[in-house]
């Protein structure tokens, strides 16, 4: 019995085999919003689109050493880097220095402008100042949009690092909002738009239908053309009567 136990263990597979593998490229929306606003994306650079993991960022933008913010993380595993079971949102947060928890969020400074708020935690009584939600209590949740063409969510509110990211096309809002958000939205971030302009199909997806689609091959049908060569006149000067047969060709 000890032996069949061992070798139970030993076949489960490693965290890292299914997707993404290193041969995917799977684009994901993202957005970080306080209290009604959203912030501005991240931007991203050519040295993350090369050897990181995810990036962000239009990478035809960026692969000429440009700089972009598109609202999009492209995940991109490397070899041996982090496929399957290991692709989550912590590993895109590590690669631009985003720092996560159930009661605080902070960006770093290279990230923002000078001077500008640039962390949030909920248990600071004065997190909202200057916003709309100014004097509410504030809460950390993140929305997760497991296919962009639906309205289907989840709300997270702990161990944010962990979200896999399960299939193309999902959509991801960092918010830290009031605690009571009753009358409080979560949309989904713009980005969520630019997954249709990048192929990325989903349930909601229209695909085109060529079922309707007319065959323009012309075909000549020369049914009911009368044959219009004359016979060759009859030197022997009877009368022939016999009438010519005409030929239809249906193309």
């Amino acid at each position: 019995m000890l032996g069949l136990i061992v070798y139970a263990k030993a076949s489960l597979p490693s965290e890292s085999t299914g997707s993404p593998t290193s041969d995917e490229n799977w684009s994901i929306a993202y957005g970080i919003k306080v209290c009604d606003e959203w912030l501005p994306n991240l931007t991203g650079g050519q040295a993350e689109l090369t050897e990181k993991d995810a990036s962000t960022g239009d990478p035809d933008e960026v692969a000429g050493g440009g700089t972009d913010a598109d609202g999009i993380i492209h995940y991109h595993p490397l070899v041996g880097g982090n496929t399957g079971g290991k692709a989550k949102l912590g590993v895109f947060l590590d690669v631009y220095d985003v720092k996560l928890s159930d009661d605080k969020l902070e960006l770093p400074a290279s990230q923002v402008g000078e001077g500008e708020i640039r962390s949030w935690d909920v248990d600071d009584d004065n997190v909202f100042d200057g916003t709309a939600c100014e004097g509410k209590n504030a809460v950390i949740k993140v929305r997760v949009w497991r296919d962009y063409t639906t309205g289907s969510f989840e709300d997270k509110i702990t161990d944010f690092r962990n979200l896999r990211f399960t299939n193309n096309g999902m959509v991801f809002a960092i918010a830290v909002v009031p605690e009571d958000d009753s009358d409080f939205e979560i949309n989904k971030p713009d980005s969520a738009a630019k997954l249709d302009e990048l192929g990325v199909l989903g349930e909601g997806s229209v695909t085109p239908d060529t079922s309707d689609v007319t065959d323009t091959t012309d075909v000549t049908d020369t049914t009911g053309v009368t044959d219009t060569t004359e016979a060759a006149p009859d030197t022997t000067g009877a009368t022939d009567t016999t009438e010519s047969a005409v030929t239809t060709t249906t193309g």
